[in-house]
């Protein structure tokens, strides 16, 4: 039995859908830190009571720095959909760029901006 070199104009179709969705709710959940991070939905009344408590002001770098990290890898992943989108349009979308096979439905499924299939990812991370 031949070898497929690359999913079918359907099989495409349905990681679209699972992209798209996962696009969506990733797009909402930046916003909802970037509101957090910029006090957009607050009341104007943001440090109403003195800031002299050095552990709160700590904890409140701290939280800051925790939402910029989520904030980063949302928009990182935001990017790497968009891009799994783009090499739908390829008809490139599931093709290892190491091995040049087919990554499994199942990888793509649960990840599915991946590019390296699980073989290739293990060998990669062995050689660091």
């Amino acid at each position: 039995m031949e070898e497929k070199l690359r999913y079918s104009d359907e099989e495409l179709e349905e990681f679209r859908q699972i992209i798209l969705e996962k696009l969506e709710v990733t797009k909402r959940d930046y916003e909802v830190l970037m509101d957090q991070l910029t006090n957009r939905n607050d009341n104007g009344v943001d440090d109403t009571q003195p800031t002299y408590h050095a552990l709160e002001e700590g904890s409140m770098v701290q939280s800051k720095e925790t939402l910029m990290d989520m904030a980063a890898r949302a928009q990182k992943f935001i990017q790497g959909l968009k891009a799994a989108l783009v090499r739908i349009d390829n008809k490139t979308y599931g093709i290892c760029r190491e091995t040049g096979k087919l990554i499994p439905k199942e990888r793509l499924r649960a990840v599915p901006h991946a590019t390296l299939s699980i073989e290739a990812k293990q060998m990669r991370d062995k050689k660091k």
